[in-house]
C-alpha cells in the first residue's frame, strides 16, 4: 500500500508525543497537505496553567510566517500597479531613515522583502496601538545602526518588515490588517486568522512556554505589539494555514477560482533572490531550501514568546507542513517533524550538518566576541574545544519587557570552512556563518540568521 498522509498519521502521532516528552513543550498541532489529502490533529495542552486539549482548531501565534503573508499583499500591490519592487523606499516614506543615510537613501522595497538592508533588524519597539503606531515605529528607526553596508551580505531583518508593512497602509490608505485582510485573508477564506488579542480570545488558543531543565513556566507577555504586526503579528490554526499553503502550491488563484497573482509572480517568490550559504538562498518574504536534490523547500519559521512554528513547502511535491508549537525549544520538534514527512512521504533524506575535527589552533582563529544589537556572542577556547556564550541586551516583544537571561555556554563545531554549527543546548544545530573582509580579516559572524561584527580584527 502506499504511503499517504492518512497513513502517517499514526507514526505522526507518536512521532510528536515523544518529542513533547523529550523537550517539554506541552503542545503541539501539526497539518500536512499532500496533493490535495489533509491530515490534521493536535497533542498535548494549551497551558500548563489552565490546559485545555490542543487540536487542528486551536489557534497558536505563527510569528514571522506572517512575513510571507506582508510579502504574498506586497505583490498583489506589485501586480495592481501600486507598488514597483525596485523603487526606492523613500518613493512611499520620503522620510525614512535609520542611522546610514546611504542605506536610507538607497534601499528598494525588494531588499525589505529580502533582508538586504544591513541596518539592526531585532528593533522591538511598542508604538501603542492606535491607527499611527506602525507609522511611529517607522519614524523610531532613525537610529538604527547599520550592521553592514546595504545589499552586502544578507541578515534576518524584522524592522524592514514593519517598513513594508507601513508601505502598505500608504498605498492602500488603510490600516495594515485591514489591507492584509482584503488583500490575502478575505479571498483565501481564511476565517480563523486574527491580529487583535480580542479576535483570538473568544476561540480556544495557545500560550507560549520557557522551558528550564524539563519544565514549562507560562511565558509573559502574550500579545505582540501592534507595530510588529506585519513582521509576526498572525495567530491561527493549522488548517488555515494549511489553506494558505494550497495558495502558493498553486497557480495563483484562490480555491473559488478568483486570480490573485500571477504564476510569475508566485514563481518570483519561490526563487532565489539572495544567496544565505551553499543550499540555502532567501526569494521574496521566503526562505529557499535547495539542499535536497530535485525537491526545493520553500518555508518560513516563525517565534514569539515562547511559541515556535514552521510552514514548510515542497513545491515540486504538492507538499505543505504545518507545525505549531507553544514552548522554545519548538524548534526542535518542527526541524524533527519536517524531516520525517520528507523521509517517509516522499523518501527523501534532508541532509544534516557534521562536525569536523580542528584543531585548537583553527578553532582560535575564530574565538573573539561579536556584537550585535540584540544580543553579543562570545567564542572561545576551552580545554581544544570552541564555546560560545550569547547574552541577551534587549527585550522581547518590546523595550519594557527585561532581556532573557543568558542560556549555558554552548559547545561549537566546525561543520564546513567558515561554518560553525552548535553542538547543544537551547540553539543545539544552529549554523553560524563566518563572513570575512575584502582583505580575509573576519568581519561578521551571523547567527540565528543575524550579523554580529567582530569587536577586533584578526591579529
Amino acid at each position: 500500500m502506499s504511503t499517504t498522509v492518512n497513513t502517517l498519521e499514526p507514526g505522526l502521532r507518536e512521532l510528536a508525543a515523544g518529542l513533547m516528552a523529550r523537550t517539554g513543550v506541552p503542545g503541539v498541532s501539526i497539518g500536512i497537505l499532500h496533493r490535495g489529502e489533509t491530515v490534521a490533529f493536535g497533542c498535548g495542552v494549551t497551558s500548563v496553567e489552565n490546559p485545555l486539549p490542543v487540536t487542528d482548531e486551536t489557534l497558536f501565534q505563527i510569528g514571522s510566517i506572517t512575513k510571507t503573508f506582508t510579502g504574498t499583499a506586497i505583490m498583489r500591490l506589485v501586480e495592481a500597479g501600486a507598488l514597483d519592487l525596485d523603487a526606492k523606499v523613500r518613493t512611499y516614506v520620503p522620510k525614512f531613515r535609520v542611522r546610514d543615510e546611504a542605506a536610507s537613501r538607497e534601499a528598494t522595497v525588494r531588499q525589505l522583502l529580502t533582508h538586504q538592508g544591513g541596518w539592526a533588524g531585532d528593533f522591538f519597539h511598542g508604538t501603542g496601538s492606535g491607527d499611527d503606531a506602525i507609522a511611529r515605529y517607522v519614524a523610531d528607526m532613525a537610529e538604527l545602526p547599520q550592521l553592514a553596508p546595504i545589499g552586502t551580505h544578507w541578515s534576518y531583518n524584522n524592522a524592514g518588515f514593519s517598513v513594508a508593512g507601513y508601505i502598505m497602509e500608504l498605498v492602500t490608505g488603510k490600516r495594515y490588517e485591514i489591507a492584509l485582510s482584503e488583500q490575502v485573508l478575505v479571498p483565501l477564506g481564511l476565517k480563523h486568522t486574527f491580529f487583535d488579542p480580542g479576535d483570538v480570545l473568544t476561540h480556544s488558543f495557545a500560550v507560549g512556554h520557557i522551558v528550564t531543565e524539563g519544565k514549562a513556566r507560562v511565558a509573559r507577555p502574550w500579545a505582540l505589539d501592534r507595530a510588529i504586526y506585519p513582521v509576526g503579528g498572525i495567530t491561527c490554526h493549522v488548517n488555515d494555514l494549511l489553506r494558505y499553503a494550497r495558495f502558493h502550491l498553486g497557480d495563483g488563484r484562490a480555491q473559488d477560482g478568483t486570480r490573485l497573482l500571477s504564476p510569475g509572480s508566485l514563481n518570483m517568490m519561490h526563487s532565489p533572490q539572495v544567496p544565505v550559504r551553499e543550499g540555502e538562498s532567501w526569494g521574496l518574504s521566503w526562505g529557499i531550501l535547495d539542499d535536497i536534490e530535485g525537491a526545493r523547500q520553500v518555508r518560513h519559521g516563525g517565534g514569539t514568546k515562547g511559541q515556535v512554528s514552521l510552514l514548510s513547502m515542497v513545491p515540486s511535491h504538492d507538499l505543505a507542513m504545518a507545525i505549531l508549537t507553544n514552548a522554545d525549544p519548538g524548534g526542535q520538534i518542527t526541524d524533527e517533524v519536517r524531516r520525517w514527512v520528507l523521509k517517509e512521504l516522499l523518501g527523501l533524506e534532508a541532509p544534516r550538518a557534521e562536525p569536523m575535527d580542528a584543531g585548537k589552533d583553527v578553532l582560535a582563529k575564530y574565538a573573539g566576541l561579536y556584537r550585535g544589537y540584540y544580543t553579543d556572542l562570545e567564542l572561545g577556547v576551552l580545554g581544544g574545544k570552541l564555546v560560545g556564550q550569547v547574552t541577551y541586551k534587549r527585550g522581547f516583544p518590546n523595550e519594557d519587557v527585561p532581556p532573557s537571561p543568558s542560556p549555558p555556554p554552548a559547545s561549537v563545531a566546525l561543520c564546513a570552512e567558515d561554518q560553525l554549527l552548535v553542538l547543544d543546548g537551547p540553539a543545539k544545530d544552529t549554523l553560524g556563518d563566518v563572513i570575512r573582509r575584502p582583505d580575509g580579516s573576519i568581519g561578521w559572524l551571523r547567527f540565528s540568521g543575524r550579523l554580529h561584527q567582530r569587536e577586533q580584527a584578526e591579529s
